[in-house]
């Protein structure tokens, strides 16, 4: 009989990637979705299937991190073997302009996710991967980060992140849930929002090769990531729940980028001079910045035998390609108008 994965987030970036992992090892894969007047499954749209259809193993549900009765009933009725919680708002920069949410969200909802979890436990066992971040780290407090840094979160983001970083390992400690933490380092991909920064820029750079916008607007440019590929990383949170036992591992690559070697990647890749599109807009400075990230991943690579393989000249390739395509396709569109 397969495993069955319970999933929030499932139509974000990162729950795409691991639905469609987790299909590719013969799990049953069930998703819960925010009601809204839109559609909002575009990125899981090539793999859902008619629910009638017996063969069907991509499920969806509607329900909110928000509201703990009904994702605990929700998690009850499915009993999966393993929980993965990916939702959140998760857009550092908007968090400084909803905090309440970011908190109920992001924090209140992962605790939602674990007492849910525990009182699946009474009936059977299962597994739960939370989603930390390396925003945790904030200003850092030593280089590299490792999962003996201190926190040190500079907005409301990083500190509903800390929140629930501890309440899993409170509900680990103190109930013996099987519960995780995986401190993923910054990770992108094609599938990432258009409003986050790596996205933003090849969404942009593609449009202006193609004369479809005039210029890009970004803040800090000095701030320094730590860049992976999101379908990497998904594999990892995979591992975490193969593991023996449940411990707390940081996800990255080991290497360090300016936001402006990656914009200037970027434009050089389609022949463009970013110094006649882009410009500085106060408005995209964060109230608190982080200025350095750059995770260790030792331990994943020593317990887990994980480790990133693909390299920042290959992802910008990947989104590169990607929105390139997007914008000949907006062409496309408008001359047909």
């Amino acid at each position: 009989m397969s495993k069955r994965a319970f999933l929030t987030g499932i139509t974000g970036q990162d729950g795409s990637y691991l639905a469609e992992f987790l299909l590719e090892q013969g799990y049953e894969v069930h998703g819960m979705i925010r009601r809204a007047s839109t559609f909002t499954t575009g990125r899981i749209e090539h793999l859902y299937r008619d629910p009638h259809n017996s063969d069907a193993r991509l499920f969806l549900h509607y329900g909110d991190l928000t509201d703990g009765q009904s994702l605990t009933n929700l998690i009850l009725a499915l009993e999966p073997d393993e929980i993965y919680n990916l939702g959140a708002q998760s857009h550092v920069r908007v968090s400084f302009d909803q905090p309440a949410y970011t908190l109920q969200a992001t924090g209140a909802g992962a605790l939602n996710v674990l007492e849910a979890a525990r009182q699946l436990n009474k009936k059977k066992t299962a597994k739960v991967y939370q989603a930390s971040s390396s925003e945790m780290y904030g200003d850092v407090l030593e280089t590299p980060q490792t999962e003996k840094t201190p926190f040190r979160p500079q907005g409301p983001y990083a500190c509903a992140k800390v929140y629930a970083y501890h309440q899993t390992v409170n509900y680990r400690e103190s109930y013996g849930l099987f519960a995780v933490n995986g401190i993923l380092f910054n990770h992108e991909s094609p599938r990432r929002g258009e409003t986050f920064v790596t996205r933003k820029i090849t969404r942009a750079a593609g449009r202006i090769k193609l004369g479809l916008q005039d210029r890009l607007y970004l803040g800090n440019l000095d701030a320094k990531r730590d860049w992976g590929f999101a379908k990497d990383y998904v594999r990892a949170m995979w591992l975490m729940l193969q593991h023996h036992e449940p411990d707390d591992f940081v996800i990255a690559t080991g290497q360090t980028h300016t936001v402006r070697s990656f914009l200037e990647l970027v434009f050089a890749k389609l022949q463009l001079d970013p110094e006649q599109f882009v410009a500085i807009d106060p408005r995209y400075f964060r109230p608190a910045e982080v200025n350095l990230l750059l995770g260790s991943a030792e331990k994943a690579r020593d317990v887990l035998g994980w480790k990133a393989t693909t390299t920042l000249n290959e992802l910008v390739d990947l989104m590169v390609d990607h929105d390139l395509e997007l914008a000949r396709q907006e062409c496309l569109i408008a001359k047909s108008r």
